[in-house]
């Protein structure tokens, strides 16, 4: 099968470029996320047989909206929370973004989840797995509708990491509002980028070099200035350097 890849560049100049998910493995993280919510509809069981043994028709109807409200609910929480991802996307290592690489909204993960209900016809999301087969981004109905794409999100670990930051001094984090500000501001992506370039920095000749870190690093300072003492000093590649170290050194995938 074919890889299709998204490729956004910003108004700074930096290109990011994501492998998408195809269809066979989002079927099988929605899978994995129904099951997720049938169990936490068996624990409402309960509650169900009670308004079922006073009436059963509207038994079946609470049944339904319960079902219902846990799959679109659960959906949106999590997406939201865990910033693009389920517990089955997750398990699948695959993550929704913006289609133009920017940080989700409320607004596009409760479309792309409530446009589930079309992408659900006629049978076992017979309309949403052919959309995304046949589009250009892999995307269903809802993920056109919300504007959001999903990517292969790339976890491994990073055992270079700690040999590469750990041991330097970063000015940047005399001003830890300003570093947690960054982090919040930053997508998971845009933080691989950069420590991706960090650690290839090698690899590349000395032209290229300097003008991905001056790209990347005029990217970053549109996301959050810092003030000029902090960057006195810093070259480009030093600058960029000490946000990735601000970025990782948080937890963040």
């Amino acid at each position: 099968m074919i890889e299709r890849t998204l490729t956004v560049q910003t108004p700074e100049g930096v290109t990011f470029s994501w492998t998408l998910a195809g269809p066979i493995t989002r079927m099988l993280a929605l899978i994995i996320d129904t099951c997720c919510v049938a169990a936490a509809t068996q624990g409402l069981r309960a509650a169900v047989e009670v308004v079922h043994a006073v009436s059963a028709d509207w038994g079946v109807a609470l049944n339904a909206v319960l079902f219902f409200g846990l799959d679109v609910g659960y959906a949106i929480a999590l997406e939201w929370l865990w910033r693009g991802q389920t517990v089955g996307k997750r398990v699948l290592g695959i993550r929704v973004i913006d289609a133009g690489g920017l940080r989700l909204s409320p607004a596009q993960v409760i479309v792309r989840n409530v446009l589930r209900a079309v992408d659900a016809l006629p049978l076992f999301y017979g309309a949403g797995g052919l959309a995304c087969a046949v589009s250009p981004r892999a995307q269903r109905f809802g993920d056109m509708g919300a504007g959001t794409v999903v990517i292969r999100h790339e976890s491994a670990e990073h055992p270079q990491l700690s040999e590469t930051l750990r041991l330097q001094y970063n000015s940047l984090r005399q001003w830890p509002t300003l570093c947690a500000r960054l982090r919040q501001r930053c997508t998971p992506q845009e933080a691989e980028a950069a420590l991706s370039a960090v650690l290839r920095r090698d690899e590349l000749d000395p032209e290229a070099r300097l003008e991905l870190f001056d790209d990347l690093a005029r990217h970053f300072q549109a996301k959050q200035a810092f003030p000029p003492e902090a960057l006195d000093g810093l070259s480009s590649e030093q600058y960029v350097r000490d946000v990735v170290q601000i970025l990782f050194s948080s937890g963040r995938k």
